[in-house]
């Protein structure tokens, strides 16, 4: 009975703490990676007239005469388009580079696709070559595509279970950081000028010079080591590093049982993961969240934004403050997320999140369409912080949390594919529709946002689990009962784990032998 309680005792002591070089590769990973989608996502907004401004000088010099309206709107489209259209690119770029360079080392690589693209930029208005800046979009969407899907899967990797959730929410932190960075530095009078925005544009490559430096120095995921690689002494190492103790031995053990456990399966591609009865109900949620996260309006309600700031009174010179005020909301609301996510759990936040996004749109169409009453565009503003607390705390951070805990090692890289796909697709397919809608339906266009934020809370309801400070042996285990399968009763043992006396190497040899 003491021993028993002795081993308890010494597990809650070792469970998982924020340890110095799990806290600076968190930080490395999310600064360098995160920051840049964000970055990216907001930087062309403000200093957009001055940009068609040059594309317009630039037309005139070569061919003497001013573009017309239909061509400047269609090039400035690709100028915004191309990004979500590379992040698409790079979303399917993500299950072959993890497999064969690793989480960190397509980290690594995927800074030549921000890198190169941001000096380009950044000399487009000496070069006077728009065309550059058109295709250095889609190139910085690549290096995002890659990031949004990577550093959730290297930090939740690297993460012990019970940080798990807000490791995870970090990287949607540091885009909310980079949304707002560009937003700042954007203003008329910092960089959103004439002579500013190329060095706006340039700026997207300090990050990513910046994590080229340091990564180097840090920790390959070790269940990427382990189980992909084989390598048990690296893998050990870096838990060791990442954990500040030597005793490692119940993680690695679960990190063999995942790896037995699949070993009959293989490695899972995108078409047999559309096919794999155990992972149906799994691949459904994340397509039904990433879906709800990009279909819910989060773009709507930021071009709509201005338009309703300037409504209630506020001066057209002043919006661009209020603007970075909103952004300054998603960023702090963010940041409590990365703080309740491990004591309210994914299901909670999303439940709320969603919840209080349809509410939002809801309130929103009826404030829109009765502006003329005296109080109603202060209605609006209200709206419109609501929706974007609700995302920030829900919506935006946790689906990718879901994709990390829900799918184990043979099958994660094809499900960030599949899920970042389908986020791209939507974030793209959004850009092109809601001008049509806004013309269309005018503020009835909330209503269908609104929508989609219902059907989303009552799947999330219905089918998705709470995967809170669970291993992801558990978390599989729950969802096969949801898929009407059964698993090996050896799978379900995860929780008194013992130390095997023959070293996992000679294990994997003996079994290649006797295969022989």
């Amino acid at each position: 009975m003491e021993k028993g309680s002795q081993k308890t005792l010494t597990s809650l002591a070792r469970e998982g703490r924020m340890t110095v070089v799990l806290g600076l590769v968190t930080f490395i990973a999310a600064f360098g990676s995160s920051f840049q989608y964000g970055y990216n996502v907001s930087v062309i907004n403000s200093p957009a007239p001055f940009m068609q401004d040059f594309y317009n000088e630039t037309y005139v010099k070569r061919y003497g005469k001013y573009m017309s309206e239909d061509l400047m709107t269609a090039l400035w489209s690709l100028t915004v388009s191309f990004f979500p259209l590379g992040g698409f690119f790079g979303s399917l770029m993500v299950g072959p580079m993890v497999n064969t360079c690793g989480r960190k080392g397509t980290l690594l690589i995927n800074n030549v696709f921000s890198i190169i693209p941001a000096i380009l930029m950044g000399i487009s208005k000496v070069a006077t070559t728009f065309e550059v800046i058109i295709v250095c979009r889609i190139v910085i969407g690549i290096c995002a595509g890659l990031s949004s899907n990577v550093v959730p899967m290297y930090l939740g990797e690297m993460s012990p279970k019970n940080l798990r959730g807000a490791v995870g929410v970090v990287p949607q932190l540091f885009i909310t950081v980079g949304i707002l960075a560009a937003q700042i530095l954007g203003m008329r009078m910092i960089l959103g000028s004439p002579e500013g925005w190329p060095i706006l544009m340039g700026l997207t490559g300090v990050p990513a010079a910046l994590q080229l430096l340091t990564l180097p120095f840090f920790p390959e995921s070790p269940r990427y080591l382990l189980i992909q690689k084989g390598d048990e002494e690296k893998a050990r190492a870096a838990l060791k590093r990442l954990r500040g103790w030597d005793d490692v031995e119940d993680e690695m053990e679960e990190m063999r049982k995942e790896d037995q456990a699949e070993k009959a399966e293989g490695k899972i591609s995108v078409c047999a993961l559309f096919t794999y009865q155990g992972l149906r109900w799994q691949l459904i949620s994340i397509i039904v969240m990433m879906m709800g996260q990009q279909l819910s309006g989060v773009n709507g309600v930021y071009y709509y934004a201005d338009r309703i700031y300037e409504n209630s009174g506020v001066k057209k010179d002043d919006v661009q403050f209020v603007t970075a005020g909103t952004g300054a909301v998603n960023v702090v609301m963010t940041l409590v997320a990365v703080f309740v996510v491990e004591a309210l759990g994914r299901r909670i936040l999303l439940l709320a999140g969603f919840g209080i996004c349809c509410v939002a749109c809801a309130v929103l169409t009826v404030a829109l369409n009765l502006k003329t009453v005296t109080w109603m565009p202060y209605v609006s503003i209200a709206c419109v912080i609501s929706y974007v607390i609700g995302h920030a705390i829900g919506a935006s951070p946790i689906p990718s949390v879901m994709i990390i805990e829900m799918f184990l090692q043979s099958s994660r890289p094809a499900a960030f594919m599949v899920g970042g796909s389908v986020h791209w697709l939507s974030n793209f397919t959004v850009g092109l529709v809601f001008p049509y809608m806004e013309k269309g339906l005018g503020p009835y266009c909330f209503l269908v946002f609104c929508g989609i934020c219902l059907v989303t809370v009552i799947y999330i309801f219905l089918i998705v689990p709470e995967t809170k400070n669970k291993t992801f042996m558990e978390i599989n285990q729950s969802m096969a009962k949801r898929n009407g399968i059964e698993l090996p009763a050896d799978k379900e043992e995860l929780k008194d784990f013992t130390t095997v006396s023959v070293p996992y190497s000679k294990k994997n040899e003996a079994g290649r032998n006797s295969a022989l």
